[in-house]
């Protein structure tokens, strides 16, 4: 099972992709585009055209991942539409992406906080 967590390097692509790319197809597309290398272990993200679907590709050390998720209904609530919002964008953030959320509207702790001692 593929885990997002917080320490995955997020690459985002902002346009949509045409989703009869393969493994390859993608690979391509993330060092042409997106001037990244997928062997790095970065979590690239990907929407088609509709917004009906997403896929994630990401390379575990002894191959790639591609995982793609086609909503049952609806379409996504949010998808960054710069290369700031894309760059900003966290783990839990696409996590609720995912299930079709907005991101803005879930109220979501900071990833790091600065803990109080427990002697003040």
């Amino acid at each position: 099972m593929l885990q997002i967590t917080p320490q995955h390097r997020l690459m985002i692509a902002v346009s949509p992709v045409d989703f009869r790319k393969g493994i390859d197809g993608l690979v391509a597309l993330c060092r042409r585009e997106l001037n990244g290398e997928p062997f790095d272990g970065h979590l690239f993200a990907f929407r088609n055209t509709r917004g009906t679907s997403i896929k994630l590709l990401i390379y575990d050390g002894n191959g790639f991942w591609l995982c793609q998720k086609r909503f049952s209904t609806g379409k996504l609530a949010w998808w960054p539409i710069n290369l700031e919002q894309a760059n900003a964008l966290r783990a839990v953030e696409l996590l609720i992406i995912l299930q079709q959320g907005h991101p803005d509207q879930a109220q979501i702790p900071v990833d790091w906080r600065k803990l109080p001692h427990l002697d003040e």
